[in-house]
């Protein structure tokens, strides 16, 4: 399996070689998300599911792990709705 050895933001999604992509189950019918997915050297890339081909913003597990932690307490709650 080819991977790309040096990952960094803004790179094509598709030269993410052997990515996993996974969005959540709450994604809408249009398919309007994010996406995730691990990568081999433990970074995770996040992508925006109606361009799958644009670029991917590379984030640390560090980086991710507070993000989630923020979602989960809703930190960002003011972000979506009325």
């Amino acid at each position: 399996m080819h991977h790309v050895l040096n990952v960094y933001n803004g790179m094509a999604a598709t030269e993410l070689h052997g990515a996993v992509w996974q969005k959540s189950r709450h994604s809408n019918s249009q398919g309007s998300c994010v996406e995730f997915a691990k990568l081999p050297g433990g970074e995770v890339a996040v992508r925006n599911s109606r361009f799958p081909d644009g670029p991917a913003l590379v984030y640390t597990p560090a980086e991710i792990e507070a993000m989630l932690l923020g979602v989960k307490d809703g930190e960002f709650d003011h972000l979506v709705g009325g």
